[in-house]
């Protein structure tokens, strides 16, 4: 078994670059998305194992995009953290109540992004 595919979707370098290395330097396999669009098409081919999504980009939203999953049968098993700023208790809810796997609101700490990834993929 290969190491696991993960894929970012943030509209911000700011963020996808660091997280990359971060995740890269932990032995996963790391594609960047910076639009809804460009996350749709990279599922599509390359079917990550967990996708860190970002709620506030520039076409379609976070929670749009992860209801674009769900309704895929091959993309069940696909892990989904929503990684954003957006921290009320209202975005949080939504976000789980729709069914992700975690909610994870920025700033974030390296060390439990990277363990609750860990978690997540077994």
């Amino acid at each position: 078994m290969g190491s696991k595919k993960i894929l970012i979707v943030d509209d911000e370098l700011s963020i996808l670059v660091p997280l990359k290395f971060l995740l890269e330097k932990n032995r996963f396999e790391v594609e960047l998305a910076q639009s809804g669009k460009d996350a749709l098409e990279t599922i599509a081919q390359s079917k990550p194992d967990l996708i860190l999504l970002d709620i506030m980009l520039p076409d379609l939203d976070g929670y749009e995009i992860f209801q674009m999953i769900r309704e895929r049968p091959e993309w069940d098993d696909i892990k989904v953290i929503y990684l954003t700023a957006r921290s009320r208790d209202v975005d949080i809810a939504k976000g789980l109540n729709l069914g992700a796997d975690a909610y994870i609101t920025k700033p974030f700490s390296n060390t439990e992004l990277v363990k609750k990834i860990n978690t997540l993929l077994g």
